[in-house]
């Protein structure tokens, strides 16, 4: 059990035999009344996002969460196939389940996969991946007083605002939680 007010961003509690993860909250002590909890909690499962009001101090059951580290192989029309590392069974998840994590994969990588009373529910990637720039304009030379960036696309195909003085070829450190450059590798 978790008291409402210990909520973190991130914190997966259990509701209704669903697991809901804390988005955002706010602790609010009104002039007249008792203190409570507004908080915005994401379905893990299905992504919708539903508001709720806890008494404060109220405690609420914590979503017991098992991750497994899994080696991403390749992607088919089934969906993002893994192969667990400890037995080398093969699954497969669907782009649904995999959000908007997909874009950072790149084969042989290992993330987690998260698992909530044994069914798939997400990834959780590293903080930050390494990738290859495939594709970007050429810096104009004299134009860096200003911190201007350009677009570039990585070898997954996403692209992101990189520093001018970036060329094709280079490898880059990106943010898979804000999606932005951090520097070269």
């Amino acid at each position: 059990m978790i008291s409402v007010n210990d909520f973190k961003n991130g914190v997966t509690i259990e509701m209704e035999g669903q697991a809901f993860q804390v988005v955002d909250f706010q602790h609010v002590k009104p002039g007249k009344g008792a203190a409570f909890v507004r908080a915005k909690l994401k379905n893990v499962k299905s992504g919708a996002i539903v508001e709720k009001t806890f008494r404060a101090g109220e405690k609420v059951p914590r979503a017991h969460l098992d991750k497994r580290e899994m080696q991403y192989l390749y992607k088919d029309n089934d969906g993002f196939n893994f192969m667990d590392n400890e037995n080398y069974e093969q699954i497969s998840i669907s782009a649904e389940a995999m959000g908007d994590g997909a874009k950072w994969l790149l084969e042989n990588m290992n993330i987690e996969i998260l698992l909530f009373q044994g069914n798939i529910i997400g990834i959780e990637l590293p903080n930050f991946v390494e990738m290859k720039v495939i594709e970007t304009e050429p810096g104009v030379k004299g134009d860096t007083a200003t911190g201007a960036t350009k677009l570039a696309k990585l070898e997954t195909g996403v692209s992101v605002q990189v520093p001018l003085f970036v060329n094709e070829g280079d490898r880059l450190r990106i943010d898979t939680r804000t999606g932005q450059y951090m520097e070269r590798a």
